[in-house]
């Protein structure tokens, strides 16, 4: 057993309403300099939808990501040969197109025009070039839009679906959308640090954080295409690639991430994990439908007293093992199961897990009847939005998966309604718990967890210890035990 540990994330759709503080209090903070204008390490999509940048999802396009060859993992835009071959010319790469032309506007014309009889008006210019031109697309140019077939068209997912479940969806009775916010990952499998060929991407020992060493970066990009979420971006100014560094700086002071801090909905929330890291392979090596099962069997129990021991006797701090006790992503994922990566079947094992959105759970038909549980759970796949279809976003394909979480989000709002409008048949929530397997104070917990959690409960930062360690001039052996590396030997390389 291997024992890491990793700063993870849950974000909470349901709670999303998409106002994008996020995307700017990160824009604001990380990426205002020249040469950074179209990068958004975090962005706010709306789904169904093409996202950012367009198309992301379809790695027959942009070959990001890992594969299965045999009974070996293989990056899909090839091994180290092909990466060579592809430095000068890689046409694996989104276009400026796929993302946007950055642009700002005149603004000198508003404020120093002339008096007269005509309204002035500021011409939007280029970032690039610096010339006037047309807005065409932007990071969230199809918000609120993509629940329309104008967008939603084109995306990967829908696309997959029947023709009768597309005309289904884009029935204007029908239409539904959801936003779906993406920061990078930091995955335990990471396909950038792998096709990195000068080795600058690394993923730190003591949280897992994926990181890029600009020293070291020589703009080759393979980052760009291997990353199957898109979360690395090349600096036209610089030369070099960046991405989120999930405001380590702030972690170490203690702070949430800017994202995390800003969100007004409430809906991220942050923690560590202890995972086991001689399973990676394996689980990698699952077939897309158990990949989400197979993440979570990795993640280990910060309570279990084996794992307690065996976390100790490779150097891991107190204070992380105590950080992980407490952390709200174990409940989440591993022991709630409401929480799924996005798009395992990338196999690069993302470490930022998605509650998926909620389905309509009252209605009323014309008549004035009401629908209760016993429809809901016997009429998912008539859900407004396919499950295919969030299965494919969230489970590999696996419908079971997505599923059980309904099934348990369900009884959690069936549970709240009785106790609160109490127009419900205790049998009707017994029915609920039952089927969703989980006992009334677990549904009363999630509740908590998800409606009236104070910032401590919904972000535990883990103490990471970096900065006392470089303030107290600690040798590097000490500095290892403290950061969890393990004083025998240095942690085998696993990508």
């Amino acid at each position: 057993m291997d024992i890491r540990a990793q700063v993870s994330s849950v974000f909470h759709l349901d709670k999303c309403i998409g106002c994008h503080t996020c995307s700017i209090a990160c824009k604001n903070l990380w990426t205002d300099r020249r040469g950074n204008e179209y990068m958004w390490w975090n962005n706010v999509e709306t789904k169904p939808g093409t996202g950012y940048p367009t198309k992301w999802e379809d790695q027959e396009k942009y070959h990001g990501g890992w594969e299965r060859v045999g009974s070996q993992l293989r990056l899909k835009q090839g091994g180290k040969a092909a990466t060579i071959g592809k430095i000068f010319h890689n046409p694996d790469l989104p276009t400026m197109d796929d993302y946007y032309e950055p642009f700002t506007y005149k603004y000198a014309d508003l404020t120093n025009a002339p008096a007269g009889t005509d309204q002035p008006t500021a011409r939007a210019v280029s970032m690039v070039s610096g010339k006037p031109m047309k807005i065409a697309a932007g990071p969230n140019w199809d918000d609120d839009l993509s629940g329309s077939n104008v967008y939603a068209a084109n995306d990967p997912g829908v696309i997959e679906l029947s023709a009768e479940q597309q005309q289904q969806l884009f029935a204007i009775e029908k239409m539904v959308m959801f936003h779906l916010p993406r920061i990078c990952n930091h995955c335990s499998n990471p396909a950038c640090v792998a096709s990195c060929p000068s080795g600058a991407i690394y993923k730190r020992g003591e949280d897992g954080i994926v990181l890029i060493n600009q020293d070291k970066c020589r703009g080759w990009r393979m980052c760009v295409s291997a990353c199957p979420y898109k979360k690395t971006y090349y600096g036209w100014s610089s030369g070099k690639s960046e991405k989120c560094i999930l405001c380590f700086p702030r972690q170490e002071a203690g702070e949430a991430p800017a994202c995390f801090h800003s969100c007004v909905g409430r809906i991220r929330y942050l923690g560590v994990l202890l995972y086991d890291a001689d399973k990676i392979e394996a689980t990698a090596m699952k077939a897309d439908g158990e990949l989400a099962a197979a993440q979570r069997e990795m993640i280990l129990d910060p309570c279990d007293p084996e794992v307690l021991a065996a976390a100790r006797a490779a150097g891991m701090a107190e204070q992380i093992i105590q950080a992980a006790q407490k952390s709200p992503i174990y409940k989440f994922v591993k022991q709630w199961g409401i929480a799924l990566p996005l798009h395992p079947e990338f196999r690069t094992l993302p470490m930022l897990f998605y509650v998926p959105p909620l389905l309509p759970l009252l209605s009323t038909d014309h008549q004035g009847t009401q629908k209760l549980a016993d429809d809901f759970f016997t009429s998912l796949e008539q859900a407004r939005l396919p499950l295919m279809y969030l299965a494919g976003l969230f489970a590999g394909g696996n419908e079971e998966e997505v599923k059980a979480v309904y099934r348990r989000l369900i009884a959690v709002r069936l549970q709240r309604r009785a106790a609160t409008v109490g127009d419900l048949a205790e049998a009707e929530v017994e029915r609920a718990r039952t089927i969703s397997g989980l006992e009334r104070d677990t549904l009363d917990a999630i509740y908590r967890m998800t409606s009236l959690t104070r910032i401590k409960e919904r972000i535990v930062v883990p103490p990471l210890l970096r900065e006392q360690a470089v303030e107290a001039g600690m040798d590097p052996e000490e500095y290892k035990q403290a950061m969890g590396f393990g004083s025998r030997k240095a942690p085998k390389r696993r990508w």
